[in-house]
C-alpha cells in the first residue's frame, strides 16, 4: 500500500511517501520538499552479534549529482568517497537519533539517506533526518522517536524555518535544531555575535515546527507502523547487577572521591574492572560484557549522585570552576602564526598558513562550484588520549569538530578587500580530556592574531555538561571526558565578549527544559569570559605585521579591456612577469589583479610592469626599458610588452657618440625618460636628460651666503 502524508512548511509542501520504494528494508520513506526528493532507508540485523557489548549504528548520507543534472568530474565519472558536506550531514542525522534506541538493543542497524532530486534552493540535510526518523518509526526496529529537524535563521530580525541558500547568506544566525515532541535533542550552528536570549528563542521557534513534523510522522505510524521487535532482558542481568553493587559500590565511591589525572583514573578503573570480572567469572561464566556494563552503570550512578548531592566533580572542582589555562604564541619559528592552548589535560597546537588565491579550496556538490578562502583542519591522533591506534585518514569526528571550530571563527575574519589572503588553520590535538574542539577555537583565535590576521575580536569556546535526576540538576562548566560520557548533555558555546559565534548541543535525555538551557547559556557566558581574559593576558589583539615568511600580496585594478594585454598571446606576457619577479598573479573577470610575491620588491616590480601595460605612457615619466633593436640613428627600447619607442642617438649620452653600439647592446636595461609623444602615437625617449641631472654639480652653499 502506498501512503502519502503532506504538511505545509514555510510555503512549500513537505511530503512523506511510504510503500513505493525499497520495500525489502525494515523501513523506507521518500521525503519531498518542493522539487527536492530524499530517500531514507533503515535496515537492522535480526540478532545481535555474539558477545557484542555496544550498539553498532551507522548512518550514511549521499548527494547524487544527477539530482541537479550533473555528471561527476574526474576520470571515473561516478561518485567517490563522501565529501565533507556529506559527512557533516550524516552527523546531523546520527546525533539526534542515537540516544533514542533502547539501551539493551545491540542489533547492527544501518541508515542510508540518498538525495535523488534537489531544487538547489534548500539544503536537503534536515529532510534526510526527518526521513530517517519516519523510516525508523514505521519499522519494527526499536526506536523511541519520531523526531523532527529544521534549520532556523534570523533574517532582518525575524526567525525563518528552512530558509533558502540565498536567505542563509543574509542571516545573523543559522542553526539546525532536532528534537522530539517534548524535548530538544540536538542544536548546531553559527552566529554573528548574537545574545544568549536570541539563541534560546531560535531553539524555541524551531521546536514549535518540530512538533508539527513529529505529528505528521505519528499519523504514518498509526496507519502502517509495524510492532517493534521485543527486547528480552538477560536472565542473569539482575543478579549480576546486585553482585557488582555488593562488590564494587564502596570501591567506586572511593575512586570517584579521589581527584586524579585522567591516566591515573583510567588505570584505577581498569584494575577495578579486572578484579570484579575475576571475582565473578565462576558464578557468571561467559558474562563479562554484562558484568562490565553493570560496573559502568554503577559508576555512572555514583558519580552523578556525588555531583548532585555534594556539588563535587571527579577532579575535585566545583560545578562552575574552569581548569587551569595556559597560552603561548609564536612558538613555531617558520610558520606564519602559531599557538599552544592548554586547558587542564586538553591541549591544541594550532598553526596558521597564509596563502594566495591559488590556494583556495574548490568545493563541488549539488550547488554550483565555489571556493573557500578559510579552512580549519582538526587532527586527533590516538596518542592524545594515551592510546595506540591506527593512524589513517581523517574520521567523521575530526571533520565535525573542525567544522564547528571553523564556523565559530569565520564570521570574525576580515573581508577579502581588507585581507586578501587564503587562510588555513591546522589544530593538532596533543592531549584530550574534554572538548578539544573548544580548545581549537581558542588556539585558532590566538594563532590568527599571532600571524597578523586582523581578527575583529578574540574568540573563545567552552563545553558545558548536565547531570539531571528528576527535578534535581547541576550544570557543569568545562566538562571532563568522563563527565561528557556519564552525563546528560554536551553543550559547546563559542563566542566573543559581545556574543555567540558557534554552538553545538547534544542532549542524551528527554525532558530538558528551556529553563535549564537558559541557565547553561548564562553559565557558559561566564566561563567564556574567564577564558577570554586568560587568552588576552597572552595576546589581546592581532600583531601589526604578518610573518616575514608569508607571501606579500598586492591588489590593483586594471581596465577590463586590458586584461588580454596583461595575459598576452598564449599567456606569454603574464608568465614572463611571474618568472622574472618570482610572483603568482591572478586576474578576475572584473579586472581585479592579485599579486603574490616572495619578496616585497618582486611584488612592486610586477605591479609596475602590469601598470605599464595597462596605463598609457606619460610624458615626463621615467621608465625602466630594455634595448630591443639598434639602428644607425639610435635604439628602439621597450618599456612594456608591445610598448616601444625611439631613443635617438643624440639622447643616448652626454657626449657625442659615433656608433650606438659603442654604448648600448641588445638586451641592455636602462632608465629613460619619455620626452615626447608624436601625433601618430610614436614615443621618443631620452637617457641624456637623466645623465645631466645626475652629473649636475650641487649648489655651493658658501656662494649663497655671500650673496646674502
Amino acid at each position: 500500500m502506498i501512503l502519502i502524508k503532506e504538511y505545509e512548511l514555510n510555503g512549500k509542501v513537505l511530503s512523506l511517501e511510504v510503500g513505493k520504494y525499497a520495500k525489502q528494508a525494515n523501513g523506507a520513506v521518500m521525503i519531498g520538499y518542493g522539487d527536492t526528493k530524499v530517500l531514507a532507508v533503515a535496515v537492522a540485523s535480526n540478532e545481535p552479534a555474539e558477545g557484542q557489548d555496544f550498539f553498532p549504528l551507522s548512518v550514511e548520507y549521499r548527494e547524487k549529482v544527477a539530482a541537479v543534472g550533473k555528471i561527476p568530474g574526474g576520470f571515473i565519472k561516478r561518485e567517490g568517497r563522501p565529501t565533507e558536506k556529506e559527512v557533516l550531514s550524516a552527523r546531523l542525522i546520527d546525533r539526534p537519533i542515537r540516544p533514542l534506541f533502547p539501551k539493551n538493543y545491540k542489533n547492527e542497524t544501518q541508515v542510508i539517506v540518498q538525495v535523488f532530486s534537489s531544487d538547489q534552493e534548500h539544503d536537503p540535510d534536515v529532510l534526510g533526518a526527518i526521513g530517517t526518523s519516519a523510516a525508523l518509526a514505521i519499522s519494527d526496529i526499536p526506536f523511541e522517536g519520531p523526531i523532527g529537524e529544521v534549520r532556523v535563521c534570523l533574517i532582518d530580525g525575524n526567525y525563518v524555518i528552512n530558509p533558502s541558500y540565498s536567505e542563509i547568506e543574509k542571516s545573523e544566525l543559522e542553526i539546525v535544531v532536532a528534537g522530539t515532541e517534548d524535548s530538544i535533542l540536538m542544536v548546531e550552528g553559527e552566529a554573528k555575535e548574537v545574545s544568549e536570549e536570541v539563541m534560546l528563542n531560535a531553539i524555541k521557534f524551531g521546536h514549535e515546527e518540530i512538533k508539527n513534523i513529529v505529528a505528521l510522522q505519528n499519523e504514518l505510524v498509526k496507519e502502517i507502523g509495524l510492532p517493534k521487535k521485543p527486547l528480552e532482558p538477560s536472565a542473569d542481568e539482575e543478579a549480576i547487577c546486585q553482585a557488582v553493587r555488593e562488590l564494587c559500590a564502596e570501591k567506586i565511591n572511593q575512586l570517584i572521591h579521589t581527584p586524579a589525572s585522567k591516566e591515573e583514573r583510567r588505570e584505577n578503573t581498569k584494575t577495578l574492572y579486572d578484579e570484579t570480572n575475576e571475582a565473578l567469572k565462576e558464578r557468571f561464566p561467559e558474562k563479562e560484557s554484562l558484568i562490565n556494563e553493570a560496573i559502568h552503570d554503577l559508576e555512572r550512578e555514583l558519580m552523578r549522585k556525588m555531583i548532585l548531592e555534594e556539588g563535587t566533580r571527579l577532579d575535585g572542582r566545583s560545578t562552575t570552576a574552569i581548569r587551569p589555562i595556559s597560552c603561548e604564541v609564536g612558538i613555531l619559528p617558520r610558520t606564519h602564526g602559531s599557538s599552544l592552548f592548554t586547558r587542564g589535560e586538553t591541549q591544541s597546537l594550532t598553526t596558521l598558513t597564509l596563502g594566495t588565491k591559488f590556494d583556495e579550496q574548490t568545493v563541488e556538490g549539488l550547488l554550483p562550484e565555489y571556493s573557500k578562502k578559510f579552512m580549519l583542519h582538526y587532527n586527533f591522533p590516538p596518542f592524545s588520549v594515551g592510546e595506540v591506534g591506527r593512524y589513517t585518514g581523517v574520521g567523521r569526528r575530526e571533520i565535525g569538530h573542525g567544522n564547528l571550530a571553523e564556523r565559530s571563527l569565520k564570521n570574525l575574519l576580515p573581508s577579502d578587500d581588507k585581507f586578501p589572503y587564503t587562510i588555513r588553520l591546522v589544530s593538532d590535538i596533543l592531549e584530550s580530556n574534554g572538548s578539544s574542539s573548544m580548545a581549537t577555537v581558542c588556539a585558532g583565535s590566538l594563532a590568527l592574531m599571532d600571524g597578523g590576521v586582523p581578527l575583529q575580536k578574540p574568540v573563545a569556546g567552552i563545553a558545558m555538561g548536565l547531570i539531571k535526576e528528576g527535578d534535581k540538576y547541576k550544570i557543569l562548566s568545562d566538562i571532563l571526558g568522563d563527565e561528557d560520557h556519564l552525563g546528560d548533555m554536551d553543550f559547546k558555546v563559542a563566542g566573543t565578549n559581545e556574543g555567540i559565534t558557534g554552538f553545538q548541543m547534544d542532549i542524551k535525555i528527554k525532558g530538558t527544559s528551556y529553563g535549564i538551557m537558559g541557565k547553561a547559556l548564562e553559565q557558559a557566558k561566564v566561563g567564556r569570559f574567564h577564558i577570554l581574559e586568560k587568552m588576552n593576558e597572552t595576546l589581546s589583539a592581532p600583531r601589526s605585521q604578518i610573518s616575514k615568511y608569508a607571501p606579500h600580496l598586492i591588489q590593483i585594478k586594471i581596465p577590463n579591456d586590458k586584461i588580454g594585454a596583461v595575459i598576452g598571446p598564449g599567456g606569454k606576457t603574464i608568465q614572463a612577469i611571474q618568472r622574472d619577479t618570482n610572483t603568482e598573479i591572478s586576474i578576475e573577470e572584473d579586472g581585479s589583479v592579485s599579486i603574490a610575491a616572495v619578496s616585497k620588491e618582486g611584488g612592486e616590480e610586477a605591479k609596475t610592469r602590469i601598470k605599464l601595460i595597462t596605463e598609457p605612457p606619460e610624458v615626463g615619466k621615467v621608465y625602466k626599458a630594455v634595448v630591443k633593436k639598434i639602428v644607425d640613428f639610435g635604439a628602439f627600447v621597450e618599456i612594456a610588452p608591445s610598448v616601444e619607442g625611439l631613443l635617438h642617438i643624440s639622447q643616448i649620452d652626454l657626449k657625442k657618440i659615433a656608433k650606438v653600439s659603442d654604448v648600448l647592446q641588445l638586451g641592455d636595461k636602462l632608465e629613460v625618460k619619455l620626452v615626447k609623444i608624436e601625433d601618430n602615437g610614436k614615443l621618443s625617449f631620452s637617457r641624456k636628460v637623466l645623465l645631466q641631472k645626475s652629473t649636475k654639480p650641487a649648489k655651493d652653499s658658501s656662494d649663497s651666503e655671500k650673496k646674502d
